[in-house]
């Protein structure tokens, strides 16, 4: 693998301007420690915006800085006021934010605030466009350049780039209300290899693209046009080390070298001994459920009237985006909740609530987590949840308890916690008792495993994780590309083409001359269709033939005046130019009976789907239904279908959204070599897109050129990406 980049909103550092002196600090928090190593390894460059409005920096200054921040491999994505209020404070933090976390009532529909996120997405694609070489690898992050994958791969098709977000992925019903739902879907898939925090949330984004895009799911992988683009769960870690080693530090600090805050809560243990300290540390925002939290601990203290003045709440609450009006009316709630909490509870040798709405320095943060007996995150929604990993890597006599929201993604991977609904108050106050009385050996058997566990899979080891999974896509992509039509095979089969004699040209018609349709009814052939057939048709050497699933009557009607020969049905009919139809193999119907009331029960059971009667098969067409439901209807139709024909002698075939039942013995490859039969063909082609198609590319003989159309696997010799690519390639054939 070649150099790496990473994109994300902000640079890893921040610049402090001090007479006209330009300093750059590294940023400490999760992602800029797990990219560093990845960037730097793979001798990449770090993109995004550097924190400054470009409007508050000249354009002299603004250059210096842009080569201050080359001098770390970081490269700058400049952003004026406007732009920052309305693509970040705006379509980011009010639009997308809220919808991510379910809090539909808050989010802001302006256009303006799209326009603008469409804008600066465009920007940083811009830069990264600017910055690739070929064969480099782009790694995106983040709700805040959801479109940015596209925008590059539209550009440079054969960058490999990574996306991962680091926010929860809502279920379709949450992530339909969003007028520009499509788009976002669309710009994330142009990623090669798209990271989750949890399976959860795959299995979301899963829905919404069958749902919004129609695109099929196998596994973890979604076939588009021209890709395979693979979806993961990779839950992001902490730097366990430096959080194990600062609390272990700290510890043996001498008394003269302990802060201020050290200092306090020693005094505190040594005014009562029996005192018990719970941990809430959380940026003040919504998704958090912190309103919840000091209800709950009111709960507590009420109905465990004992722990009253032996108990204290440290709230730490940092301040988060507070011009916007909800954070505002949440930063009142909580002081109000705050004030009522110590008022019912406290007296003047006891506060049962230490409140405070400030950050603290990371030594701070690691003393709180080393002091404190319980820690308390109650998240209503929440991505993944560094908390609780930073309060388990801090411990380290290997006691405390967690107390942990199943809304959180960090829940997943900590079982020996105590896991709550954020929104069962009476649940999380038992839970808190439950917390403070738990014997120190349960404890301790219950942190052991949690230590081990996230210092196993740790931020770095999330990182190398994602980089080895963008090596395999890479690969994939590779190897799914080995037969795609490039000029050189394009020019050996139009070779072969020019100096034959006589050719046999078998075409599948839906999903390989034409798209699908949600009422087949609807796939006639267009005008461009039938003019690339006149000039395939000139050729006295051509002898074209259209080879489908399709009924007779379609058909025939569809290509009246071609000189064309129709095997329809997977090859029960054919028809000759200028001649009737004939069977060309023993087919019978008197199994229909049998089968027709399976299939109007299963129509019954799935709205959008319906039956197609053909002369020796019916087919259960599922491709207007629910994408879910239809393929769940569809597992269980097989199952019981294939108990059924037990007794007959039928098959079942499985297309693009349907399923068909038919006479056995009867498929495309028999008929294709039944129509070769004593013929002097020097150029055999056959294009078809689903597997009926793959017996004929496995009848016919070796020296025929073969074409799957998709990029699945095949027994076909080459593959194209498209029904596009398909009479792209028929137009270049006959030139």
């Amino acid at each position: 693998m070649n150099r790496i980049h990473i994109v994300s909103n902000r640079l890893p550092v921040s610049i402090n301007l001090n007479d006209d002196q330009i300093e750059l600090i590294p940023s400490v928090g999760g992602l800029a420690t797990g990219m560093r190593s990845v960037y730097k390894a793979y001798k990449g460059k770090w993109i995004g915006w550097p924190g400054l409005p470009s409007d508050d920096i000249d354009q002299k200054l603004s250059g210096r800085i842009d080569k201050a921040l080359e001098k770390e491999d970081c490269v700058s994505v400049h952003l004026s006021k406007k732009e920052i209020d309305l693509y970040y404070d705006g379509f980011s933090n009010r639009t997308i934010w809220p919808l991510f976390h379910y809090f539909a009532q808050y989010i802001d529909y302006d256009p303006e605030l799209w326009e603008a996120f469409v804008s600066v997405n465009q920007k940083f694609a811009d830069k990264a466009l600017e910055t690739l070489e070929e064969g480099d690898t782009i790694w995106i992050h983040d709700y805040q350049l959801l479109l940015v994958p596209e925008m590059i791969k539209s550009k440079k098709p054969g960058v490999t780039i990574g996306f991962f977000l680091h926010i929860p992925f809502p279920s379709f019903e949450v992530f339909r209300i969003l007028p520009w739902r499509k788009e976002l879907i669309q710009g994330i898939l142009g990623a090669d290899l798209i990271g989750f925090h949890t399976y959860d949330y795959q299995r979301h984004f899963f829905s919404s693209v069958r749902r919004l895009m129609g695109y099929d799911i196998s596994f973890n992988q979604i076939q588009i046009e021209d890709r395979i683009v693979i979806v993961d769960a990779f839950p992001m870690g902490i730097d366990y080390d430096k959080f194990k080693t600062a609390a272990t530090g700290i510890l043996q600090k001498p008394l003269q070298e302990k802060s201020d805050l050290h200092r306090e809560l020693e005094k505190y243990f040594l005014l009562s001994p029996d005192r018990k300290l719970i941990l809430s540390i959380d940026r003040l925002d919504y998704s958090k459920g912190i309103p919840n939290r000091l209800r709950a601990f009111a709960k507590f203290l009420e109905e465990y009237p004992e722990f009253v003045g032996k108990v204290t709440l440290i709230m730490l609450a940092v301040p988060s985006r507070g011009t916007v009006e909800h954070y505002i009316n949440l930063k009142r709630e909580v002081e109000e909740l705050v004030g009522n909490v110590n008022g019912q509870f406290g007296n003047i040798n006891y506060t049962p609530v230490w409140y405070f709405y400030r950050s603290m320095p990371f030594e701070s943060l690691i003393e709180l987590y080393s002091s404190c007996d319980v820690c308390l995150v109650t998240p209503v929604r929440d991505g993944m949840n560094l908390v609780a990993k930073e309060y388990v890597a801090s411990r380290t006599n290997r006691t405390g308890v967690i107390i942990l929201s199943e809304m959180a993604g960090v829940s997943k991977e900590m079982g020996e916690a105590l896991i709550i609904n954020p929104n069962n108050i009476k649940e999380i106050a038992d839970s808190i008792n439950q917390a403070l009385t738990m014997p120190l050996d349960e404890q301790r058997e219950r942190m052991i495993f949690l230590q081990d566990r996230i210092k196993r899979y740790d931020v770095f080891k999330w990182s190398s994780e994602f980089v080895k999974s963008l090596s395999k896509v890479e690969q994939i992509q590779t190897s799914m590309h080995a037969k795609r039509v490039n000029a050189i095979i394009m020019d050996k089969i139009r070779s072969d083409y020019q100096n034959s004699k006589m050719r046999a040209i078998f075409l599948d018609y839906d999903g390989t001359l034409t798209g699908f349709k949600k009422n087949p009814n609807d796939a006639s052939p267009n005008e461009e269709l039938h003019q690339l057939l006149y000039k395939l048709e000139e050729d006295p050497r051509n002898v074209i033939t259209i080879i489908s699933g399709r009924d007779r009557a379609s058909l025939e009607t569809w290509f009246e005046g071609h000189k064309i020969n129709l095997i329809v049905e997977h090859g029960v009919w054919s028809k000759k130019v200028d001649r009737e139809w004939k069977m060309l193999s023993n087919a019978t119907d008197t199994w229909k009976s049998s089968i027709q009331p399976i299939l109007e029960t299963f129509v019954d059971r799935t709205p959008g789907t319906f039956i197609e009667e053909k002369n020796y098969s019916l087919v259960w067409h599922f491709r207007k239904a629910e994408p879910e439901q239809a393929d769940l209807r569809a597992n269980e139709l097989k199952d019981e279908l294939t108990t059924m024909i037990a007794n007959h002698n039928l098959e079942i075939l499985e297309g693009n959204k349907v399923i068909e039942v038919k006479t056995g013995g009867i498929n495309k490859g028999i008929s294709a070599l039944q129509f070769l039969k004593n013929k002097n063909f020097d150029f055999i082609f056959a294009v078809g897109d689903d597997w009926t198609d793959e017996y004929m590319f496995k009848e016919l003989p070796e020296s025929a050129h073969t074409i799957k159309v998709g990029l699945t696997h095949t027994a076909a010799k080459y593959k194209v990406e498209s029904v596009s690519a398909v009479r792209t390639f028929l137009a270049e054939l006959i030139k």
